[in-house]
């Protein structure tokens, strides 16, 4: 298939499944509706409008451009890096819901992805040793970073992938429930627990804060299915969503649910940027 036939196929994606892939927070209230960094978008169909920005577009290569403020070819890159080997399904056939399918791991990459995760992202190796021990993280057959999301009963539920090579990205792996489990690092009882929108974010926030168990919400969603329960514990709950307005008001709809549960607000962009500050 040549390059401008798999443009064709890529840009034909259903919307809702490349805005799960974005980590865009779907509206409780409203399918048409998704928040992203930029502002609130409304999908119908092939077509994107941002209300926010006045600005709009049509197919999964503009929209992947708009979230991700980059070019053709680098959307491009994306969405086949993502999903390599699809066709596009149209909307009404693709599933709400799909089996988790994890990614295979592979040890050998492991090096180059932990050099990702200490020399840039400054995360303690003294963190990241008993995670990749228990195989919470681990390196796969792209050299991508994953986070599992686990249930209650230690069930992986899901996935959070990060990129570790020169192609910078960051998704979902394929069939992940969010709302089932979550990525946490390990904690004691009556730890007070914060709140963070990734992985990479709870490892940096509990290297700051080594008092707190910090998990991970995939994405700044304010009512995860888990998080009643979690609520109901009785422990100190602290929201450590990002510090933009996405984050902000992500955090203060979490707090207008659940009144009990404070702002953490990190005094930098997020966790990890603090940590980085603090690691000069």
């Amino acid at each position: 298939m040549n390059w401008r036939a798999r443009a064709d196929q890529l840009r034909a994606l259903p919307l809702p499944v490349v805005l799960e892939q974005l980590e865009a927070i779907p509206d409780p209230h409203d399918p048409a509706k998704w928040r992203i960094d930029q502002g609130v978008l409304s999908v119908t169909g092939s077509k994107f409008i941002n209300w926010n920005q006045g600005v709009g577009g049509g197919g999964a290569i503009d929209l992947v451009m708009h979230v991700r403020q980059v070019g053709f070819g680098q959307a491009l890159e994306w969405l086949e890096h993502r999903f390599q080997g699809r066709a596009a399904l149209p909307p009404q056939s693709t599933p709400r819901t799909q089996a988790l399918t994890l990614p295979a791991p592979a040890a050998q990459n492991w090096p180059r992805v932990e050099r990702y995760l200490v020399g840039e992202r400054k995360l303690p190796r003294s963190l990241l040793a008993p995670l990749v021990q228990s195989g919470i993280i681990y390196a796969d057959l792209r050299a991508n970073a994953v986070f599992l999301l686990v249930a209650p009963n230690a069930a992986p539920v899901g996935a959070e992938l990060r990129g570790a090579t020169a192609f910078a990205w960051r998704g979902m792996a394929p069939g992940s429930h969010k709302d089932h489990g979550f990525f946490s690092l390990p904690s004691t009882p009556y730890q007070a627990t914060v709140l963070c929108e990734s992985g990479i974010d709870a490892i940096s926030c509990h290297a700051l804060h080594p008092d707190y168990r910090c998990l991970s919400t995939s994405g700044a969603r304010p009512n995860p299915a888990w998080l009643r329960s979690l609520v109901e514990q009785g422990q100190p709950i602290y929201c450590g969503f990002d510090a933009d307005p996405t984050g902000d008001a992500m955090a203060q709809r979490m707090r207008d649910l659940y009144p009990a549960i404070r702002r953490l607000r990190p005094a930098a962009k997020d966790w990890n940027d603090l940590l980085r500050q603090s690691a000069r």
